[in-house]
Order: C-alpha cells, then sequence, then structure tokens
C-alpha cells in the first residue's frame, strides 16, 4: 500500500467517524449496506477509468455506455426473451467494440481521447434514446429473473454482491496492473508514450487494451445497475457517471497527466466518494449541490495532485544538483 493510500484510508476512518458522530443512521446495518452497494457499482467504472487514465487518456463516455447497454439488456432478456446469460455475453462483448472503436480512433487516427469520448457519450446517449423512442424501459409486473436478481442485487452475510464483484474484479486487476509486464507497460506508456515506443513496447495495443478494460467493466456496471433500477430512462440513466469515475480515480492517485495510480487507490477513493455523499444526504443538504460537493471534490483532488508533482519535481532536481556537486567534489585519481 502505497502512501497515497494509506493517507486516504486514515481520511475516510475520519470522516467516516465525523459523519457517525454527527448523525449515529451512518453506522446502521441498513445504511453500511446501501453505502457498500453503492461503492460495488461505482467502483466497477471507477477501476476501469483508472486504467485510462493511466496511460494518460479518458473517457468521457461510461455514463452513455451504461444507458445504452443496460436499455440493450434489459430488452433483450424482457421483450426479446433472450436468455439472461447470453444477453450477459452480448453485452460484455458490445463492451470489447465499444472499447476497440475508442482504442482504434486514438491509436490509429491519432485523435485525442477527450474528443473521441465525448463523441462517444453524444452517440451512444441518442442511440440509447431512438431505440426505446424516448421511452422507459424496465420490467413489467411480475417478471422476475431469480438467478440474475440474486447475483446482482442479493447479498451473502449482509454483503451486497456488487460490492463482493468489485473487489473480486479488484483484486485480478491489481495482480494485472501491479503484478504484470502489461501493467508495467501501462505506467510506462502514461509517463512518455515516446520513449515506450522507443523501448519495444506496443504502445497501440496498450493503449487500445486499456478502452477495452474500461468498456468491458462499464458493460459489466450496466448490467448491475439495471437490475439496481429496475427502470431505465435513456435520456437520464447514467448521466454524470464519468464524472464519480474520474472523480475517483483522481481521489485515489492517479494523475491525469498518466503514469501513476493504483488500484487499492481508485477503491478508496469511491468508498471516499460515496462517504461524502451520504453525509449530504445524512445531514440533509440540499441533494441539488451533490454535484457542486462532486466537482469540489475533483478539484480539490487535482490541487493535491499538482501540488504533489511539483514537489517531487523539485525534490528530484535538488537530489540531481547535490550529487552533481558531490560528483565534482571526488578528487581525481
Amino acid at each position: 500500500m502505497q502512501k497515497k493510500d494509506i493517507g486516504l484510508l486514515v481520511l475516510i476512518l475520519v470522516v467516516g467517524a465525523t459523519v457517525a458522530i454527527i448523525n449515529p443512521l451512518f453506522l446502521s446495518p441498513i445504511n453500511l449496506a446501501n453505502t457498500a452497494n453503492l461503492v460495488g457499482l461505482f467502483g466497477l467504472i471507477a477501476i476501469g477509468q483508472g486504467f485510462v487514465i493511466i496511460t494518460g487518456g479518458i473517457d468521457l463516455s461510461v455514463g452513455s455506455v451504461v444507458a445504452l447497454l443496460g436499455v440493450l439488456f434489459v430488452d433483450l432478456i424482457v421483450d426479446v426473451a433472450v436468455p439472461w446469460p447470453v444477453a450477459a455475453l452480448l453485452m460484455l462483448i458490445a463492451g470489447v467494440v465499444i472499447g476497440l472503436a475508442h482504442g482504434f480512433l486514438i491509436t490509429r487516427l491519432r485523435l485525442q481521447p477527450f474528443i473521441v469520448t465525448l463523441c462517444g457519450l453524444l452517440i451512444y446517449r441518442g442511440i440509447a434514446r431512438f431505440y426505446t423512442a424516448d421511452a422507459t424501459e424496465g420490467f413489467g409486473f411480475g417478471v422476475s429473473f431469480p438467478a440474475l436478481e440474486w447475483l446482482t442485487t442479493g447479498r451473502t452475510l449482509g454483503v451486497p454482491h456488487s460490492f463482493i464483484a468489485m473487489l473480486v474484479i479488484a483484486a485480478f486487476l491489481w495482480m494485472v496492473l501491479h503484478r504484470s509486464v502489461f501493467g508495467r507497460y501501462l505506467y510506462a506508456v502514461g509517463r512518455n508514450e515516446e520513449a515506450a515506443r522507443y523501448s519495444g513496447i506496443p504502445t497501440a495495443r496498450v493503449i487500445i487494451s486499456a478502452y477495452v478494460i474500461c468498456s468491458v467493466l462499464t458493460a459489466i456496471a450496466a448490467i448491475f445497475f439495471a437490475m439496481y433500477t429496475r427502470s431505465i430512462s435513456p435520456a437520464s440513466h447514467g448521466n454524470f457517471y464519468e464524472l464519480y469515475a474520474i472523480a475517483a480515480a483522481v481521489l485515489g492517485g492517479f494523475s491525469l497527466r498518466g503514469g501513476e495510480g493504483s488500484i487499492i487507490g481508485v477503491v478508496l477513493g469511491t468508498i471516499l466518494l460515496q462517504v461524502l455523499q451520504n453525509l449530504v444526504n445524512l445531514l440533509g443538504i440540499p441533494s441539488s449541490l451533490n454535484f457542486a460537493v462532486m466537482g469540489s471534490v475533483i478539484l480539490v483532488g487535482v490541487i493535491a495532485d499538482q501540488r504533489f508533482s511539483d514537489f517531487r519535481t523539485r525534490r528530484a532536481a535538488a537530489r540531481s544538483r547535490f550529487d552533481a556537486e558531490a560528483q565534482r567534489k571526488v578528487p581525481a585519481e
């Protein structure tokens, strides 16, 4: 665990203790379970966003992908009567296709990630609205999928399955990011893509893979969100989810310049974000201020990241000067 992660954990404990003192309902089993469920849901898309950010990119289409794939998933299992495992597999394939499309446009056509995913945000939302004729997609009266509902919205020993799924995926991707050659490639591409290319790293494939991972995790989250809400309005479902993902990643230590970040950090960032949201609700602060809280969190995270980066640069420069001075003072043999 990095120093940033330890600091974030301490901050979560301090904020959580403060909220619990102000309102003891924070520690009630129902509230903790609901918070854990939201951490699981948003943690999935935040981890995916982290893989993109570590390459120096960004994915603004996350919320629209959640809406589009959620609409398609519900329509397939309810109206078309496709078996839900098949429908889930199709959503994962769709996630792969979306990630490949983003990666291809960014690496092959050299388009900016911001532009590519911003266009994706508009395109996927528009397709979702056109597909349903702007109507709400959901489950009719008496329509039930017991196995699917247990897997996505059920609980084991009081722990929501969405949270368990997030932890399992986070553990696997921790190994990928921190204990594999591919993970080292991701960091190298994020720090300096040109230098990574000259050193023999297949930068295009690495970046494309990062976007595929992001879109596949978003597809998984889309299924969980669809079963959680059970009603999807294509015009509003998933709105601003990309901001939650970016905020959680930034809080977790992922630098928007690329080349930095950890899986533990993004999980802790998601937890802190949901604890802050819970604080807003329990203190009776108007929900209209949620986005103000979100924007403030992102701003503070970016400022802290910038200050830390400047401090590290100055320290590295001072160390270089010290080494140079020490070298000059060594008498020649």
